[in-house]
């Protein structure tokens, strides 16, 4: 290919050679690449997008909207889940487009994206869907983003427990090309076993953007040929009655992933070895870490096959295909099982070999060691050198032993000397320059305040006074539990309006309800500047929040602003809401927390970043354009998606370069 052939939009487009992508988009090619697939095959199929934003998915929702025009070509729809349960349950709905007359296509093939804890609270929404089954010529796949190490959550994450308690085999790529391959070879399961297919995404993945391959002939999918389907198929049906889905899923649909996964090699070698003695199973993450562990103690994968070492890459995790891993396990001395947080690989290796010859049966070894002691964390994430401390112990002594000596040495001294400076050096994430909540968080004296998820979640860091978050949508709950019992009287919650969206508004219904006296303090910045700056689902207006708020009953609502001078033309605010400016902050909490039942301080502050990136772009627009102004005052048509023909001739409450509604 020249040099001048080449577009941003190769990634979406080409249908063979090799590509820059990254994690993210290679989830959005995946939907792409069905379609093309199934068009080869003779199917006229459509896709659906839907889910809840996260870390390390933050960012899928705007890559979508950037390739609009590629997914509409492919006939693919995107529609943002107002929270995670509520978009699984619209994908369960695009299984059963053709349950009835009149379906445009001959099937709809589904992928839901959330983090890890809205696998969590998607459990109810993701059985039911995985019970009733896929469409034939459909699918599903549920992208689950994990946080191992805690950077940008309230708690570490592991999803793939969660997929098997709901029953839903669950595939690991351990890079970028892997991410497009098992989402198409996902689908490809998900139709023949009737069963949702969930795919893991971590940061280091969804991330790296990286050259690949994506050459439609290289999915190419075998169908078991010694296993038999039922009269009716493993799909979805009308009239399917509860005890029928649980017999077909456990009886039918999960042996036919099984026998898929092992007709398409899921599992597989990938270094075998003459005369193995150590096996080492890995999955995903792990995977690269035990490529790297071997690299960075320089033994070649030759050398390593020479000592005796065979590895085996799992590429579904849950239900562990048992043939594989027994032929694989055959002579071996010891079997390592290394792979991230809890064993999931290595009870179900003991289970699959438990009834092996003792003479035939390897000792299994993972989290702990022969004797029992801890070898492998459960906790955090592994790390290259515990990778390779584990492996170096197990290894036959030879000249090769001097460069991993050397390697651990290296390593030992590098790890003292990062704990000394740690020590003295650790420094908290704060807010950022400017932004709303280093003010909206701060209390009056004598009060405390229910941490939330959000930006906002960083007062806890440093704000004695703010402590204990709940999970996202349960903000001041865990009060209503505590109030009967102490003599405290009242304290506040932060709750964002992302948050609120997504499901705060049903904590709030459930303080009033419990007659709860607690303040939410909810901080509308305009933007979910945690995942990117998109703005919350449903639109809602501070105005639109407090008639939500009077209708629920709230006994009181005062919006404090920056500039409450932009609400001197808001007309529709609730009864009752007062507006006060930012220097009465202190004032009004103590209004509120002497006011009864359960109130509302609604903080209008636009997001300091997102104001910084709204100014870029508006001095990005050329001179003929105008602002974004107010629909609420303007004097124009009203429509300010027409920027470029604003007939607005002095435009009022202008806002940096995005609309601004109030």
């Amino acid at each position: 290919m020249r040099h001048q052939d080449v577009t941003l939009d190769d990634k979406f487009l080409l249908s063979q050679g090799r590509v820059f992508i990254t994690g993210v988009q290679a989830l959005l090619r995946v939907l792409m690449d069905q379609r093309r697939l199934d068009q080869a095959a003779g199917l006229n199929t459509a896709g659906f997008l839907s889910g809840y934003r996260g870390s390390p998915l933050g960012g899928l929702d705007q890559q979508a909207t950037r390739a609009k025009k590629h997914l509409e070509a492919c006939e693919v729809v995107f529609k943002e889940g107002l929270n995670e349960d509520l978009a699984a349950t619209a994908v369960w709905g695009s299984q059963q487009a053709n349950l009835f007359p009149g379906a445009k296509f001959d099937g709809v093939y589904g992928m839901w994206y959330g983090k890890a804890p809205g696998v969590d609270r998607t459990g109810d929404a993701f059985k039911h869907a995985n019970f009733a089954g896929t469409f034939p010529k459909g699918g599903v796949l549920a992208v689950a983003g994990d946080d191992h190490t805690c950077k940008s959550s309230t708690l570490p994450s592991q999803s793939e427990f969660a997929f098997q308690d709901f029953e839903m085999p669950v595939l690991s790529p351990a890079d970028v090309q892997e991410v497009l391959d098992y989402g198409l070879l996902g689908y490809a399961m998900s139709r023949y076993s009737g069963l949702w297919v969930g795919l893991i995404a971590l940061a280091d993945t969804m991330d790296s953007g990286v050259t690949i391959d994506v050459d439609l002939a290289r999915h190419k999918f075998v169908l078991p040929t010694n296993f038999a389907l039922p009269p009716g198929g493993l799909g979805i049906r009308l009239k399917d009655q509860p005890l029928d889905k649980e017999r077909r899923l456990r009886t039918q649909k999960i042996p036919a992933a099984l026998a898929f996964a092992r007709a398409n090699r899921i599992d597989r070698v990938v270094l075998p070895a003459a005369r193995p003695r150590l096996g080492i199973v890995c999955q995903g993450q792990a995977y690269k870490d035990v490529i790297e562990a071997f690299a960075a103690m320089r033994i070649s994968f030759e050398e390593a096959a020479s000592l005796g070492v065979s590895i085996y890459k799992v590429g579904m995790p849950w239900p562990l295909e048992p043939q594989g891993l027994r032929a694989f396990a055959a002579g071996l001395e010891t079997l390592m099982v290394i792979e991230h947080k809890r064993p999931l690989i290595e009870t179900q290796a003991r289970a699959a070999l438990y009834d092996l010859p003792a003479h035939a049966r390897p000792r299994i070894i993972g989290k702990t060691d022969e004797v029992g002691h801890p070898l492998l964390s459960q906790l955090g994430s592994l790390s290259v050198a515990e990778v390779a401390l584990a492996i170096a112990d197990r290894l036959p002594p030879g000249p090769h032993m001097d460069r991993v000596h050397d390697y651990l040495s290296r390593v030992s001294a590098a790890s003292m000397a990062a704990v000394t400076l740690a020590a003295e050096q650790q420094r908290k994430p704060f807010f950022c320059s400017g932004c709303p909540h280093n003010t909206s968080t701060r209390l009056p004296e004598g009060s405390r305040a229910l941490a939330g998820i959000g930006c906002h979640y960083m007062a806890s860091f440093s704000d004695p006074q703010t402590d204990l978050n709940s999970h996202m949508g349960g903000e001041g709950l865990t009060w209503v539990g505590s109030a009967p019992f102490t003599t405290e009287d009242h304290v506040f919650a932060n709750l964002g309006d992302g948050t609120y969206n997504h499901s705060g508004s049903l904590a709030v219904r459930a303080s009033i309800a419990a007659n709860s006296h607690i303040t939410y303090k909810l901080l509308f910045n305009d933007a979910v500047a945690m995942t990117g700056g998109q703005q919350a689902e449903s639109g809602f207006t501070p105005a639109q929040i407090t008639r939500q708020l009077a209708s629920e009953g709230i006994a009181k609502t005062v919006i404090v602003a920056d500039d409450p001078d932009r609400y001197a033309h808001v007309t529709d605010l609730a009864p009752g809401v007062e507006v006060r400016p930012r220097s009465e902050l202190i004032a009004v909490q103590k209004m509120l927390r002497d006011t009864p039942g359960t109130t509302v301080l609604l903080y209008d502050q636009v997001c300091a970043t997102e104001k910084r990136r709204r100014r870029k772009r508006g001095s990005m627009e050329t001179a003929t354009k105008r602002v974004f102004i107010n629909p609420l005052v303007c004097e124009g048509c009203g429509d300010c998606s027409k920027v470029s023909n604003c007939v607005s001739v002095e435009p009022l409450n202008t806002e940096f370069g995005r609309k601004r509604k109030i």
